[in-house]
C-alpha cells in the first residue's frame, strides 16, 4: 500500500466517527431529542471495537512490512485522537441528561 493510502485510512476512520459523534451530541443539544443521546451512547459501544480493529490491522500490517510501520503508527495515532474526544462527549452527554 502507498503511504497516502494508509494515512487516508486513519484520517477517514477518525473523521467518520468524529462526525457521527458531533451529529449525536449537537443534535441532542440543539433539538432536545433523546434519540440523539441514545444513538450517541450506542455509537460509543460500536465505535470503540471498530476503531480498535482498524488500529490492530494497521499495526499488524506495519509489523509485517517494516518499511510501512512508521506510517501505520502515524495513522493509528490519528485514530486515537478520538479517545479523549469520546470521553469528553460522554461526560457532556451524561451531564446534559441529568438536568
Amino acid at each position: 500500500m502507498k503511504d497516502s493510502t494508509i494515512i487516508n485510512i486513519g484520517k477517514s476512520t477518525f473523521l467518520i466517527f468524529l462526525i457521527l459523534g458531533n451529529i449525536c451530541l449537537f443534535g441532542y443539544m440543539i433539538f432536545k431529542i433523546e434519540a440523539f443521546a441514545i444513538y450517541g451512547f450506542v455509537l460509543l459501544l460500536f465505535a470503540a471495537p471498530i476503531n480498535l480493529v482498524v488500529i490492530a490491522c494497521l499495526l499488524i500490517y506495519g509489523f509485517f512490512n517494516k518499511s510501512q510501520f512508521n506510517i501505520c503508527n502515524r495513522a493509528s495515532t490519528i485514530i486515537c485522537i478520538n479517545i479523549p474526544i469520546a470521553i469528553l462527549y460522554y461526560f457532556i452527554g451524561i451531564s446534559l441528561l441529568n438536568f
